[in-house]
């Protein structure tokens, strides 16, 4: 089991460890951030952050048996007028933590927070078509894809296609009452 605390500049350290290279710096972050990652990319990453009303959500994952951060993630680009957000620098940092189902723990939590705390609408989410792992985790959990953005994003001389998925509200009060039947 896992548990999401708000990420803050203790833990830059541990996630910048894991971002080991401008390819998977990309994945994890998009086009916003620069390798090598660093502290001051960083402060400005949760400088408007993790308040009342923020824009941004931005967590630690902590395996809660043993306290150990094991992830990150974050709820952004949330807009309260129209009642969405999206998922996004979704990332099992710890390798001996990948394929235990962490990610979908980590996904559900954060819809949680999304449809039961502030009570949004839609959430979305990107992943490069290459990423099987994650869009297998995004299906199981309930996301529904929308569709392609294809030659999205440039690394080097070539170019990755970002698949869209969503998932609405009602489709997560079916998940959820079918889950406790």
């Amino acid at each position: 089991m896992i548990a999401l605390k708000y990420f803050k500049q203790s833990d830059y350290a541990q996630l910048i460890q894991w971002i080991d290279s401008p390819e998977f710096l990309l994945q994890w972050g998009g086009p916003g951030f620069n390798f090598p990652l660093d502290e001051q990319q960083l402060d400005t990453y949760v400088s408007n952050a993790n308040h009342h009303n923020a824009e941004t959500l931005i967590y630690k994952v902590v395996e809660k048996e043993l306290g150990n951060v094991i992830g990150h993630i974050s709820l952004g680009k949330i807009d309260r007028k129209n009642m969405n957000a999206r998922i996004g620098k979704v990332l099992v940092g710890n390798a001996d933590a990948r394929g235990k189902g962490i990610g979908q723990q980590m996904i559900k939590a954060t819809l949680k927070i999304a449809f039961d705390e502030l009570y949004l609408h839609r959430v979305s989410l990107g992943v490069f078509d290459f990423n099987s792992s994650a869009i297998a985790c995004y299906e199981k959990v309930g996301f529904q894809r929308e569709g392609i953005l294809r030659d999205y994003r440039k690394i080097g001389n070539k170019y990755w296609n970002l698949i869209e998925m969503s998932m609405l509200e009602h489709e997560w009060r079916v998940i959820q009452k079918t889950k406790t039947i």
